[in-house]
């Protein structure tokens, strides 16, 4: 049976801009590359997924570190929650509307950690 895990990240002053924000530094970064591979997947809402679209495709400024983050990315299987999107990326898969019996059957059907990330 899978675990919901329940992750935030947030700043010293508690604002954070995804649009703005410095990358983290390398040994960070490389924990949350790590991370996100040995996760059996994550669920967002449609805002958080829609800035976590990024990594879907390559950039040309990314470096090995990038690179290895959106393989492990893209990877994971996905679960989205949301009303008014309707379709997601490759590797993911839309929640319907009755969320407790879609919730109960990820748990049940999985095994490993299942990532909640913030949604703000």
């Amino acid at each position: 049976m899978a675990k919901f895990v329940f992750g935030m990240n947030q700043s010293l002053d508690g604002y954070v801009d995804h649009q703005e924000m410095r990358p983290p530094d390398l040994v960070l970064f490389r924990h949350w590359i790590e991370h996100v591979r040995n996760l059996t997947g994550s669920i967002y809402g449609r805002r958080i997924y829609e800035v976590m679209r990024y990594w879907d495709e390559d950039h040309p400024e990314w470096d090995a570190d990038r690179h290895e983050f959106a393989a492990a990315w893209r990877a994971q299987p996905k679960w989205v929650v949301s009303g008014s999107l309707k379709s997601v990326g490759p590797n993911a898969t839309l929640v319907g509307d009755d969320l407790e019996v879609a919730m109960r059957a990820l748990k049940a059907e999985h095994v490993g950690e299942i990532a909640a990330p913030d949604q703000t």
